[in-house]
C-alpha cells in the first residue's frame, strides 16, 4: 500500500503568504516589499578594483604588441614513431 499522507497534506494546504490574501491592500504591500528587496543596490567600487582593471588592460595590451610566434611541436612514441604533431600558427595565416 502506498502512503498518501503527502497527498493529504497537499490537499489540505492553505496558503499563508500575504501574496495569497483576499485583501488587495495586503497583496499590494507584499508586492511592494518584494520589489524593494529586489532593487539593485548601488555597487561601491574600490580603488583596488580600478587598479586591477588597469593592470589587466595593460598586460593585455603588452601581449598584443609582442611579435607573433609559430610553434611546431612533434611528440614521438617510445618506438620512435610520431605520436602527436601540433601546429599552432597565427590566425591571420590560416585563412
Amino acid at each position: 500500500m502506498s502512503d498518501n499522507s503527502a497527498l493529504k497534506e497537499l490537499a489540505s494546504f492553505a496558503a499563508k503568504s500575504p501574496h495569497a490574501s483576499d485583501n488587495p491592500a495586503v497583496r499590494r504591500s507584499a508586492m511592494n516589499t518584494l520589489i524593494t528587496n529586489l532593487d539593485h543596490q548601488p555597487i561601491h567600487r574600490k580603488v583596488t578594483d580600478l587598479l586591477g582593471t588597469v593592470m589587466a588592460l595593460s598586460a593585455r595590451t603588452r601581449r598584443m604588441l609582442q611579435p607573433r610566434v609559430d610553434i611546431d611541436l612533434d611528440v614521438f612514441a617510445p618506438g620512435n614513431s610520431r605520436a602527436v604533431r601540433l601546429l599552432m600558427r597565427d590566425n591571420a595565416d590560416i585563412s
